[in-house]
């Protein structure tokens, strides 16, 4: 297992995105964050005030070397190396913060969905710091402090239109606020995430595949690969991205040369990109025909300075942002900007640093709850799965078997 020595800190210094509104105004609210649904340890401590965040420290042990060899994440490997650098990790977070406990407001863990018995260990340091120091504990889903992740670098009023796409999840939702989501669209089946993974894993590219295979697909060419496009004959706004695996992995068997493999990395990465570019564009339509208050942000920064005031804040106009750990994927990254600009949206992503898991998403998402008043008994458990739009997930689960682990999306 790897030692304390290796692990990361993400700190950027101070960043301001809006403060939440409600709750008790103009407090100025620190929280610990704490995150291990996956192959991540991370703390992080955040300052928010009504002029907005300030990220004190951001550390992340990553479990890369653990699981390298066996092509993918093995849960019980990660749940025991977060027991092991869940205590380090956090105390380093504090001291890189320049505070004590004392001086904590509350803290906040991810409480699910990942592997269960990841997020176990986060969320019971978790109570245990509050039950210690006497602290309100927020449980957070995992998912929304990816939804609020992009706060951490730029001004990103409410409500927006996100596409939340990562190794396990690839969902299009309106966010109206903390805790106030909407399902647009999700994946019927793989993330595209988890479809780079397992494609460069076909391809031999090692792990983690996803920057692997883009960093090859500089070099090709994929325009002599046809790969299948999965859901054309549908008018909604969810992914699949399963054929696309099955396609690409078996192409994979009949690369003969490094070239070969180029192409066909460049080929998926386009197709990849191609599908998430479709389905947001159903919904960008979809959200500016709902919202007809909300004017197009393309337009607005046509107009003269004293007209762009005039019309009212940047809350007023369209706005999109992408989120997770595929946004850090230039291509992808690239394709979506330039369709926000065509539709008049504002194009919005976290800096590089808080696309993949991290804590300082955690500790905003838990600073903006707690700023509402929205805490978490001591008792709360660990969910393996947690949908941000849960009513919607279990009316209309697109998993029909959800299990006794509950609705997936």
């Amino acid at each position: 297992m790897n030692t304390g020595a290796d692990y990361s800190s993400g700190t950027t210094g101070a960043t301001k995105p809006p403060a939440a509104t409600g709750g008790a105004e103009g407090r100025v609210l620190t929280v610990l964050g704490l995150e291990t649904s996956c192959d991540e340890t991370a703390a992080s401590v955040v300052r928010l005030s009504g002029t907005g965040a300030e990220v004190l420290s951001s550390v992340i042990h990553s479990q890369i070397d653990d699981h390298a060899a066996y092509g993918g994440v093995v849960p019980e490997i990660a749940a025991r190396s977060h027991v092991e650098m869940i205590d380090g990790v956090a105390r380093r977070a504090m001291s890189e913060a320049g505070i004590d406990y004392a001086a904590l407001d509350g803290v906040a863990a991810t409480a699910g969905p990942g592997l269960v018995g990841g997020v176990m260990v986060g969320l019971s340091y978790g109570k245990a710091v509050a039950l210690a120091r006497g602290l309100p504990l927020i449980a957070v889903n995992h998912l929304e402090g990816h939804a609020v992740s992009a706060r951490l670098g730029a001004e990103t009023a409410y409500p927006f239109l996100l596409l939340l796409v990562s190794g396990g999840h690839c969902q299009l939702l309106e966010v109206r606020g903390i805790g106030d989501m909407s399902r647009l669209g999700t994946t019927i089946d793989d993330a595209a995430g988890e479809a780079f993974d397992k494609i460069a894993k076909a391809m031999g590219l090692g792990y983690p595949g996803g920057p692997a295979l883009e960093k090859l697909a500089e070099k090709g060419d994929g325009s002599r690969f046809e790969l299948p496009r999965a859901l054309l004959g549908r008018k909604d706004c969810d992914f699949s991205f399963s054929g696309l695996k099955t396609a690409a992995s078996r192409l994979a068997q009949t690369c003969d040369s490094e070239q070969d493999r180029a192409d066909l990395a460049d080929a998926v990465q386009k197709a990849i990109a191609r599908q998430l570019s479709e389905r947001t564009e159903r919904a960008m339509v979809a959200y500016a025909e709902q919202h007809p208050e909300l004017q197009s942000a393309t337009g607005a920064l046509k107009q003269p300075s004293a007209e762009r005031e005039a019309v009212g804040p940047k809350s007023k106009s369209l706005h999109f942002v992408v989120a997770g750990g595929v946004a850090a994927n230039k291509t992808i990254r690239r394709t979506l900007e330039d369709l926000a600009t065509r539709h008049g949206f504002s194009f919005l992503a976290p800096p590089m640093v808080y696309c993949t898991d991290n804590a300082a998403m955690i500790a905003l998402a838990g600073a903006e709850r707690l700023e509402k008043g929205l805490t978490s008994d001591i008792d709360v458990a660990a969910r393996p799965r947690w949908p941000l739009d849960e009513a919607r997930a279990n009316a209309d689960p697109v998993h029909k078997k959800t299990g006794r682990k509950g609705a997936k999306a």
